[in-house]
């Protein structure tokens, strides 16, 4: 098996962090039931006590001629208070099993939509960054180990734990000499413990980790089976997988195997101490040797037998609380995880600029309103004098010297300028890895430039609100991403508050309407697996009515036609004709004759614009977009 390489244990703030989360989530709930967990555990060790007296009480009857009707006036108020506090005990036992259940499903629904909520809020580059079946892992694996901890690992620690401190304070009520070796039995059962847990804390998170990589690697498959079987490359798809999961079961190992042998290796110490305490004790009691309590009482075979019990009962809380271990630590090494997804630094937005619906009149007055009019305006608060101006949103995009790179000292673009009028269309060509996708992602603001700037409408981008500023703008992409639900919610997608008539207006703009009245429901017909029952071209043009019913005055369409044929091509064509009228559009092509009738376009080359004019112009100039036009050599 390969040595694991990875050798950090969880964080030790993890747990008071949890904690903290668990009492704020629930400030009343919480301390109830730890209060019927403390209460019920107290009540399992007071009959320690009363077994001792009872047993004192049969001999001193024995000893005195079998004198059962006094020892059991003295035994039955014994036995009665013993059933009282045993029926106080079960409500108490039943109200926090009930409480726990709902704290339990409670936190981890609270988790659940902390954890979305922060992803929602994160910026796109964590996601092309991390695999998204470690992502989902979070919500599967680490919170069903959150689940265990809570549910279990943490009131067996809590009760356990409380039995061995009210027991240990019974015994050295008893006798200083039999808690000793008590206390010495139990000292080497922590050391085996924190030994044996302390090693599998790091092999916890590591499977933890292995997990995630595991469960990233098969949606990866999953996703691109086609591929995978187009290319007979299921075997070394299976020789992957075996490695990762080789490596998954390496971590599991090495984990569970210090965890499942620790409870064992307890257990016996907790026999051996059983035996020891016996065998001791009775030697005590036969030499009479002095007894040192806070009872003040000789040591005599009653308080030996009590031990005896309170011995067990010690003992073996203490493993339960050892067997725990493995919970505990996985549970930590989950939210860990969990927390290192909601530590990330969300997408910052600074913009204070906002869209808002606008009345704009002959003479160019803009009002603000709260109908939908089909005009928009941008609201400009000014700090310095505390006025407000309006500027109507038209869609003219601009980006001066615009230098940016994904990682520090990486630059993809280098001193880009662009110029986008009202109603222009510019199209972005060359060769994959130029730019291309970039300078969108920009002008959307998934990530922000490191030197330059983005106008839009006379307006740094960088005030703008990032939720306003992208409701202005249509997007189009190469894959087309369908959800679960019908034709129609999936249209309307772009604008939530649309009504039926304006989603089938927008699917007729784009030229879907045909095919979807023909689908088995129609625009109710239900979608499922990124739309799996429709075509790619069909897809698309969906994607297309989506952004026409959103009616932004920007349009990006990102290769939107190059994985379908050419008859439909045709069709999704005519479908983004008719949407991108009157708007601005910025079209990234690799088929070349899709660009011929833009009004601007630019070539580019290693992130950096190397010529630019209309299609007629750059034929003239017989440079590099001559040579890719005329096939002189290939795009790619």
């Amino acid at each position: 098996m390969p040595r694991p390489v990875y050798k950090k244990k969880p964080s030790k703030n993890v747990f008071p962090r949890l904690m903290h989360m668990l009492f704020e989530f629930y400030p009343k709930l919480v301390p109830v039931t730890i209060i019927c967990i403390i209460f019920s555990s107290i009540a399992s060790s007071i009959p320690d006590m009363y077994i001792q007296k009872v047993i004192k009480i049969i001999v001193e009857a024995f000893e005195n001629g079998w004198n059962w009707s006094k020892a059991r006036e003295q035994i039955i108020p014994m036995m009665m208070f013993l059933i009282v506090l045993y029926l106080i005990s079960t409500v108490a036992i039943t109200v926090y099993s009930q409480l726990m259940a709902i704290i339990t499903q409670g936190f981890l629904n609270k988790m659940r939509q902390a954890m979305f909520k922060k992803m929602q809020n994160l910026p796109v580059k964590y996601f092309d960054t991390h695999k998204h079946g470690d992502i989902m892992s979070y919500y599967t694996n680490d919170i069903d180990a959150l689940r265990q901890l809570i549910s279990q690992g943490l009131p067996t620690v809590l009760r356990a734990g409380t039995v061995v401190i009210a027991v240990f304070f019974i015994m050295m009520y008893y006798s200083f000499w039999l808690t000793l070796l008590t206390v010495v039995g139990v000292i080497a059962m922590m050391v085996v413990s924190r030994s044996m847990g302390g090693g599998s804390a790091k092999y916890f998170l590591r499977q933890q980790k292995s997990l995630g990589d595991a469960e990233g690697y098969i949606q990866e498959i999953m996703n691109g089976q086609k591929v995978v079987k187009v290319f007979n490359h299921e075997k070394a798809c299976q020789e992957e997988f075996d490695e990762i999961n080789e490596q998954l079961c390496h971590d599991s190992y090495r984990a569970n195997a210090y965890a499942n042998t620790l409870g064992p290796i307890v257990m016996n110490i907790g026999n051996i101490l059983y035996v020891l305490i016996a065998v001791i004790g009775g030697l005590l009691v036969l030499n009479h040797v002095k007894n040192y309590s806070f009872s003040g009482a000789v040591l005599d075979v009653s308080i030996v037998v009590a031990f005896l019990n309170m011995t067990k009962q010690f003992t073996g809380n203490v493993n339960q609380v050892a067997q725990q271990i493995n919970a505990v630590v996985m549970a930590l090494a989950g939210a860990e995880r969990i927390f290192s997804m909601m530590d990330e630094e969300p997408e910052t937005d600074e913009g204070y600029v906002k869209l808002v619906n606008a009345e704009i009149s002959a003479d160019g007055k803009i009002k603000e309103t709260k109908k939908h009019t089909g005009q928009w305006a941008w609201k400009h608060p000014h700090k310095a004098d505390g006025t407000v101006t309006y500027t109507p949103l038209q869609g003219d995009v601009q980006m001066f010297n615009v230098d940016f790179a994904y990682e520090e000292g990486k630059t993809v673009l280098h001193d880009v300028s662009v110029y986008a009028k009202p109603g222009q269309k510019i199209a972005f060509v060359g060769a994959t890895g130029a730019g291309k996708t970039t300078i969108t992602n920009l002008i959307n603001r998934f990530y922000d430039i490191a030197d330059g700037k983005i106008r839009y409408d006379g307006i740094n981008i960088n005030k703008i609100k990032k939720s306003d500023l992208r409701r202005s703008l249509g997007l189009v992409l190469q894959e087309t991403n369908l959800f679960t639900g019908t034709v129609m919610d999936n249209i309307r997608y772009g604008k939530l508050d649309a009504t039926d008539e304006e989603c089938i207006a927008a699917a007729k703009l784009a030229g879907a309407d045909d095919f979807i009245t023909r689908l088995p429901d129609g625009y109710e017909t239900e979608l499922t697996g990124n739309g799996a029952n429709l075509s790619q071209g069909q897809r698309q043009l969906i994607a297309i009515a989506r952004a026409a019913v959103a009616d932004p005055p920007v349009m990006i369409l990102d290769e939107a036609t190059s994985s379908i044929d050419t008859r439909t091509e045709a069709i999704v064509s005519a479908g983004m004709d008719k949407l991108m009228r009157g708007r601005t559009v910025f079209v990234i092509a690799h088929r070349l004759s899709t660009v011929r009738n833009a009004d601007l376009i630019m070539v580019l080359d290693h992130g950096r614009v190397i010529e630019k004019g209309s299609h007629n112009e750059l034929i003239a100039q017989r440079g590099h977009y001559y040579q890719l036009y005329t096939g002189a050599f290939e795009l790619e």
